[in-house]
């Protein structure tokens, strides 16, 4: 009796591939806590930090550990506010995220269906949309969003904008750069020949194979769009005091540095940086599952 051995799957190999890098397990479940607590501020929060009624200025500036008025604990102390900064830290970890992970999904969008038309199109259209591209990624991202939020001013949703104009060339450019070489294949021209519109050519056929280094791209440009975003908010340009984010948090707290009360700004710094650097290893360990010849 023949033994039969089936053909081990691509995505079960690079998801063992993945598995056994503790580096990256470890960063992966880190990254799948920060979402959780995220996702569930409201309900893992000892209160709400923006709600004006539960809050006590006689415990502003508590240590960790200290005691509130209320009778609980500030488990990682209270700003100058008095507010529980766990509390605030969670608050400001699901719009942190929620701002990096919505406006790269739009100019992963955006970018993607440019550069697939601008690729196919070629001659003056291909052109012409490079060098836009080119004259978008020749300013520094956090110059060009500064100068969009002096304009725009403050808000969830102009930040969001700010970060899909940053963010959308490099998509552009890397499905352009991929979409050329898998136009240039036979199993294009076969689907030419046999009839297919542009359109099931595009996004059935060249579409799959250049998602690969784009997914790699994405998981980077979120960690870079948190960290824009943070930057913009310490500014004073980013989000209003009403939706702070972790970087306004940090902000809120740089004034009482001097007078040793060093975690206002300290913890909320440190989940901005667990937060980027578990997902800039996510991703740099995706690129090496996704494209075996650096491994």
């Amino acid at each position: 009796m023949s033994a039969m051995i089936a053909a081990p799957s691509p995505l079960r190999e690079a998801s063992a591939s993945f598995v056994r890098d503790r580096i990256a397990l470890a960063a992966m479940v880190l990254l799948c806590l920060l979402l959780t607590a995220a996702l569930g501020a409201s309900l893992l929060s000892p209160q709400n930090p923006y709600d004006l009624a539960q809050l006590d200025i006689l415990d502003a500036r508590l240590a960790p550990g200290s005691a509130s008025s209320a009778g609980g604990t500030y488990w990682l102390g209270s700003d100058g506010q008095g507010r529980d900064l766990l509390s605030a830290i969670l608050y400001g970890l699901r719009i942190s995220l929620g701002v990096g992970i919505l406006s790269t999904l739009v100019a992963l969008a955006l970018g993607l269906a440019i550069g697939l038309a601008s690729a196919r199109a070629g001659g003056w259209i291909d052109a012409l949309v490079m060098r836009v591209v080119d004259l978008q990624l020749s300013f520094p991202s956090i110059l060009v969003a500064l100068i969009l939020l002096a304009v725009a001013g403050q808000g969830v949703d102009r930040i969001i904008v700010a970060l899909i104009v940053v963010q959308w060339a490099y998509y552009a450019r890397t499905v352009r750069g991929a979409a050329l070489v898998e136009l240039k294949r036979e199993y294009v021209d076969a689907a030419v020949c046999a009839g297919y519109g542009e359109a099931r050519i595009l996004f059935r056929h060249v579409l799959p194979n250049v998602l690969p280094p784009l997914i790699v791209v994405a998981t980077v440009q979120v960690a870079h769009a948190i960290a824009l975003e943070a930057t913009l908010s310490f500014l004073g340009l980013g989000l209003p005091i009403t939706e702070p984010s972790l970087g306004l948090l940090i902000a809120n707290g740089y004034t009482y540095l001097l007078a040793g009360q060093y975690w206002i700004s300290m913890f909320p710094g440190l989940a901005l940086l667990l937060t980027i650097v578990a997902i800039n290893l996510v991703g740099d360990r995706l690129r090496d599952v996704l494209n075996p010849r650096l491994q």
